[in-house]
């Protein structure tokens, strides 16, 4: 029995300390270009080597200390690395949000995207301002879309207003230019987070007609204060990130959790559910909750159907009228 527990232990220790070598590995891989890498790689190599070695001989306290030192090193580098506002980046998250009071009573909506895309990744720019009425917000519609597995889907929170204007909030990362999404690198703060505020006609059509995606629109059901409040609570967090950057992390801060710490900010006992992380299956939580139209009389798969979004072209269209277009489903 002595026996058996002197090689669980060393077992379970030399596991440790490789997934704690990977992991290092992995976040110098994602923060220092090669060739250095390179040398930082041989650097953690032989402490590994080193650590299982000693591991090997039942050396554990000597092990725990050297792992300790590489353990304690490794983080003061990495709370070193900060997020940046002044970077190179594609044209389509070079502005985040912001939002400042407007003239009798007003709030500005500075940044608001308004691209016309041509190919998923050309477009003619163009960005403006909007002063609304937060008290003019009639409608809150959440927007779903899937590029691959179902059980993942980019969410963008869209806000419906008296006129018919509609203002859609993404969060996305902040991609450099030439930079690619890593779901992995977004683990080992590889991108900055922006909060984007965009016209449908650009930010839906991106999805279901650039890029061919399956994009859903869902109606939520909230009352007028709760409407504002959530509204103004993205207009905070957008001027929060314009003050101090903030990383994009692929599982907690990512396009679906951070709307819902949002509603969670407003929305007393509102409890955390995996479908949160899995974000393709968002609309089963919220027909759980009954926040969508029909929650608990009509079934989901019908709901589903309707929410789902064809393909629509924008010439021609202002933005009030693709907005109508959109929710033609839910009228219908």
């Amino acid at each position: 029995m002595r026996r058996f527990s002197r090689i669980f232990g060393r077992g379970l220790g030399g596991a440790l300390l490789l997934i704690l070598g990977i992991w290092i590995g992995l976040s110098l891989y994602f923060q220092i270009a090669a060739p250095l890498v390179s040398f930082f790689y041989g650097c953690l190599a032989a402490c590994c080597l080193g650590g299982l070695r000693m591991i090997w001989r039942g050396h554990l306290g000597r092990a725990f200390g050297l792992s300790a030192v590489v353990l304690a090193v490794w983080a003061l580098w990495w709370q070193g690395i900060a997020p940046q506002e002044d970077r190179n980046w594609m044209a389509e998250v070079s502005r985040g949000v912001t939002s400042e009071p407007g003239s009798d009573g007003l709030v500005r909506v500075r940044n608001i995207r308004d691209f016309r895309w041509s190919s998923p990744t050309e477009a003619v720019e163009r960005w403006y301002d909007l002063e609304v009425q937060p008290e003019q917000i009639t409608s809150v519609d959440l927007i779903m879309s899937v590029w691959d597995s179902p059980n993942i889907a980019h969410t963008l929170v869209s806000f419906g207003f008296a006129d018919g204007r509609h203002i859609a909030f993404s969060g996305e990362i902040r991609r450099e230019v030439g930079e690619e999404f890593s779901a992995l690198g977004g683990f080992f703060k590889r991108f900055e987070l922006v909060l984007i505020a965009a016209d449908e006609r650009d930010i839906v059509h991106l999805r279901t007609d650039a890029r061919g995606e399956s994009v859903s629109l869902y109606p939520v059901e909230m009352g007028p204060a709760q409407r504002a409040a959530l509204f103004q609570a993205f207009l905070d967090y957008g001027n929060a990130l314009a003050e101090e950057p903030r990383w994009y992390h692929t599982l907690w801060t990512n396009c679906t959790t951070m709307p819902y710490r949002l509603v969670r900010g407003i929305a007393e006992g509102l409890v955390f559910d995996l479908r949160v992380i899995l974000s393709g299956r968002l609309p089963g939580y919220l027909y759980d909750l009954g926040v969508l139209p029909g929650a608990g009389t009509v079934p989901l798969a019908e709901l589903k159907a309707r929410a789902a979004l064809p393909p629509s072209p924008v010439d021609g269209l202002s933005s009030q009228d693709y907005s109508w277009l959109l929710r033609q489903g839910w009228r219908d």
